[in-house]
């Protein structure tokens, strides 16, 4: 799934580059969502980090919530360049 969620980013974005104008709000509105859900989901896995008592499983639970945000920012920062781009 890691390695899914760079490939999701790219679609969108070249879906904006190939699309008209009257399209931009929309691949925004989804960037937007893919976002979203990403972040809902590092959210999980640190709730999942604070209720472990196992110190190990917690950080591979955080460092995977620290990635799953950075992707969220990319996906974000893809858009808005895509955006910029038009």
């Amino acid at each position: 799934m890691r390695n899914s969620l760079p490939l999701l980013a790219i679609a969108l974005c070249g879906v904006s580059a190939c699309s008209d104008r009257s399209d931009t709000a929309s691949i925004g509105n989804n960037a937007e969502a893919v976002a979203d859900a990403l972040e809902r989901k590092a959210n999980d896995l640190d709730a999942m980090a604070e209720a472990t008592a196992n110190d190990s499983a917690a950080s591979m639970l955080e460092g995977a919530a620290d990635n799953l945000e950075d992707q969220a920012d990319n996906v974000r920062d893809m858009a808005e360049d895509g955006a910029a781009a038009r």
